[in-house]
């Protein structure tokens, strides 16, 4: 497996997933550091500031997981946010979209954009070391 990552960021409103998810990442030891954001506005401000991303910290994730439902900003307006960050920004991070929804919808919507993964919940070790061994 690749070395540990420096920094993941998890975007989910429901807490209980979140919980499991950063204790999934602890167990692992996949990353130095996991940050929890229930709020994608919150999330995307934290991370890249602006809409323009130029507050955007030499410190960027490697890897951001993002649900797509959730009340307020949505999973797609997240990813449509960061699509239009500049070349150089995005970059830095590996966008993964972890989400209930198989919804073929869904799927196409987020195929649109360019180097996104689409991952079933719940996050799983196999899913996890598959998504490290393909991006990193």
């Amino acid at each position: 497996m690749a070395s540990r990552l420096r920094n993941i960021v998890l975007v989910d409103d429901n807490e209980t997933t979140s919980f499991l998810n950063n204790r999934l990442l602890s167990r692992l030891e996949v990353a130095e550091q996991v940050h929890t954001f229930h709020k994608a506005e919150q999330a995307y401000q934290q991370i890249w500031g602006d809409e323009k991303g130029e507050a955007a910290p030499t410190d960027a994730p490697d890897l951001v997981f993002v649900d797509l439902k959730m009340p307020g900003m949505d999973g797609f307006e997240f990813l449509k946010l960061f699509s239009a960050l500049p070349p150089e920004v995005r970059e830095k991070t590996v966008m993964a979209v972890l989400t209930t929804s198989m919804h073929a919808a869904d799927t196409a919507r987020v195929a649109q954009y360019e180097g996104v993964e689409y991952l079933a919940k719940p996050l799983t070790e196999e899913k996890m070391i598959k998504l490290l061994e393909k991006r990193f």
